[in-house]
C-alpha cells in the first residue's frame, strides 16, 4: 500500500487532529512531532507501541495506514498543519 497522499488520508489525518484537539492535546502532539520530524520513521515505529490505545479510535485498517503516512516526513508536516488549523478553529 504504497501511494500517494491522497483524500481519504487527509480525512484520516481530520479525524486524527480532531481527536487530538478535543482531548486538548494539541501542544504536547506537535511538540512530539515536531521533536520526531528528523527520526520520523522511528517515531512512526513509536505508534506501534500505542497500537492498543489507538487502535480503540480508529480501525486496523486506519491505523496501518497512520503509521505508514508517519513513515514519510512531508505526511509529519502535514499533520502538524492540520492539528494547528483544527485548534485554530
Amino acid at each position: 500500500m504504497n501511494e500517494e497522499f491522497n483524500e481519504k488520508d487527509q480525512a484520516l489525518f481530520d479525524r486524527l487532529a480532531e481527536f487530538v484537539v478535543k482531548r486538548r492535546m494539541a501542544a504536547p502532539a506537535i511538540l512530539f512531532l515536531e521533536s520526531t520530524k528528523p527520526l520520523n520513521f522511528i517515531g512512526s515505529q513509536f505508534l506501534i507501541v500505542l497500537g492498543p490505545l489507538i487502535k480503540v479510535f480508529f480501525n486496523i485498517a486506519e491505523y496501518d495506514r497512520i503509521v505508514e503516512l508517519m513513515e514519510k516526513r512531508d505526511n509529519v508536516e502535514r499533520l502538524i498543519c492540520t492539528i494547528e488549523k483544527r485548534s485554530a478553529q
